[in-house]
């Protein structure tokens, strides 16, 4: 016990000294004593900086670098809690050790140059130190003498250079960087410059070949800027209209163009203009001999991928010919349903009058086949009127006259008409309200009934048709819908042309495609538009819409 009681004792004894010696090195460190006294073998020694106080001690204590003083043994005698952070070491271990213990084998030699060099001159170098924690920081060591009550001592500030170094590590990885883009920059300049020679090269022989290729066509042709004007002719523009270039410009149309055309000429192309869409007109050129052609006219704009309009590029089509056989074809026409029409008239009387014999029994296949005579003959009839109304159309003389017409009275007579004629199908009419409108009653339900014809014959699976009327503004629109085969795009663009059939193999339709023309011109007669929504597969929407009185 008593052995126990004296070590607890000794602990006391050295707990107490530590504590002391804890608060002596703090008062070091914030600078509240100036000396220190030390007992050694010599007796009581007296330590202190030469021109110490507090204010000094504070400033190096605080500084942002580390501050060491070492003696010519290189053994540290002072340093500043920075320095003990950048080598990442206590305090306490670091006074008293050497200051090489500090610095990586590859840094011992420069070291050890600049402390030699500093007790003659102050030093200045970069100076690998280690850090505890693995990652050397490249430093500056500023080293300087300085005279301490106990002799000459070597006093070192050190900078970190970390953040300056990985700085010009940066930059020196952003000028490589700006040298790789230079020279790539240059090479591509190069290519560039080279592919632009190539291209030029490229660019005059496709410009010839295009000379070539039109200036050995039939057709004539020519080029107009994004505004319309006129910019280039081929040859056989020049050779047909016996103009010169200098004579050639956007005045020629008066020149060359019959005056009779060159009003709607000049009205349909500055509607593409600003619209962008192909330009085409029939119309007829002057030739060189005074001789008026026929042409068809068609200009296509060329756009870039903004859809910005380049030029446009038009030619012009001799159908002088065609338009001649085109005449003959109508003056045909014309004179045989004249004369069809006459003997038809006197087989269908034949047969109403066989139909209403009294006299005798007639059979009951007889009557069936003189039904069915009647079927073909109204058929036929209905073909020959047709014949005769495109005659009339091409004559000008297609004339009825014009009166108050109930349209929605009339679509509901239609419809029901239709209801018998094709018995398999729906019919689903949603006209209600009553609209008036200025027109011929026939003709406007011969044009509603070419709509229900057509949407009977190219829709044989889904056979539900949808008849609406509705008021659009100062318009009413009759509109006929199926779920038929429906129309692309092109077809929809042409359907109202003279004698335009829509192919389908699956099927097969009769008719000589004159209905939808003959419709096109009698809305067009009565101040009224016509038109299609269509998409393959889906069906179509006809519809006409007329000006309500």
């Amino acid at each position: 016990m008593e052995q126990q009681k004296q070590l607890l004792e000794e602990i006391r004894e050295l707990r107490f000294q530590l504590e002391e010696a804890q608060e002596t090195i703090n008062a070091i460190r914030t600078g509240q004593v100036d000396a220190l006294v030390v007992k050694d073998v010599d007796g009581h020694q007296l330590y202190t900086l030469k021109t110490a106080d507090q204010t000094y001690r504070v400033f190096i204590e605080r500084m942002s670098e580390g501050a060491v003083t070492i003696n010519h043994d290189g053994v540290i005698l002072y340093c500043n809690t920075r320095f003990a952070e950048m080598v990442a070491t206590p305090l306490e271990k670091v006074i008293g050790s050497l200051l090489s213990s500090f610095v990586p084998a590859e840094s011992q030699d420069i070291l050890k140059h600049v402390i030699k060099s500093s007790w003659d001159e102050d030093c200045r170098e970069e100076i690998i130190l280690k850090y505890g924690g693995g990652n050397d920081m490249h430093c500056l060591f500023s080293c300087n003498t300085i005279e301490l009550d106990s002799g000459t001592a070597l006093s070192i500030i050190i900078t970190d250079l970390s953040v300056l170094k990985e700085t010009e590590r940066q930059l020196q990885v952003r000028n490589e960087q700006l040298e790789e883009s230079r020279a790539n920059a240059e090479k591509l300049n190069n290519s560039l410059e080279a592919t632009v020679q190539e291209r030029t090269h490229d660019l005059l022989i496709s410009r010839e070949h295009f000379k070539l290729l039109t200036n050995n066509i039939l057709q004539m042709t020519w080029t107009n800027l994004p505004d319309g004007t006129v910019n280039s002719h081929n040859q056989p523009w020049y050779d047909y209209t016996g103009l010169s270039p200098e004579d050639t410009g956007n005045t020629e149309w008066g020149k060359v163009i019959h005056p009779e055309d060159v009003q709607l000429t000049i009205e349909k192309f500055k509607a593409s203009l600003i619209s962008g869409e192909m330009f085409e007109l029939e119309n007829r050129y002057r030739r060189h001999d005074g001789v008026y052609r026929w042409h068809l006219n068609r200009s296509r704009p060329l756009k870039n991928a903004k859809g910005e309009i380049i030029f446009w590029v038009g030619t012009a089509t001799d159908i002088e010919e065609q338009k001649r056989e085109m005449d003959r074809k109508d003056e045909f026409i014309g004179i045989a349903s004249h004369e069809l029409k006459t003997p038809l008239t006197s087989l269908k009387g034949y047969l109403q009058l066989i139909d209403a014999y009294k006299k005798a029994e007639i059979p009951a296949p007889v009557k069936q086949y003189i039904a069915k005579a009647g079927v073909s003959i109204n058929k036929l009839q209905i073909l020959i009127n047709d014949l005769l109304d495109v005659s009339k159309i091409k004559a000008g003389r297609l004339e009825y006259t014009l009166e108050d017409v109930n349209l929605t009275e009339l679509i509901n007579q239609s419809t029901d008409n239709s209801l018998h004629v094709y018995p398999s199908y729906v019919f689903l009419n949603n006209s209600a309200d009553t609209y008036i409108v200025k027109g011929n009653a026939e003709r406007l339900e011969q044009v509603f009934m070419n709509f229900i014809s057509n949407a009977v014959k190219y829709s044989q699976v889904n056979k539900t048709v949808i008849i609406k009327t509705e008021k659009l503004g100062n318009n009413v629109r009759v509109s006929v819908t199926d779920s038929g085969i429906g129309l692309s795009k092109d077809q929809s663009s042409r359907i109202f042309e003279r004698f335009y059939r829509v192919e389908d193999k699956k099927n097969m339709t009769s008719g000589l495609g004159m209905g939808l023309y003959i419709s096109h011109q009698i809305i067009t007669n009565h101040h009224g538009t016509i038109g299609v929504d269509s998409e393959p597969g889906k069906g179509s929407t006809f519809y006409f819409e007329l000006p309500l009185v």
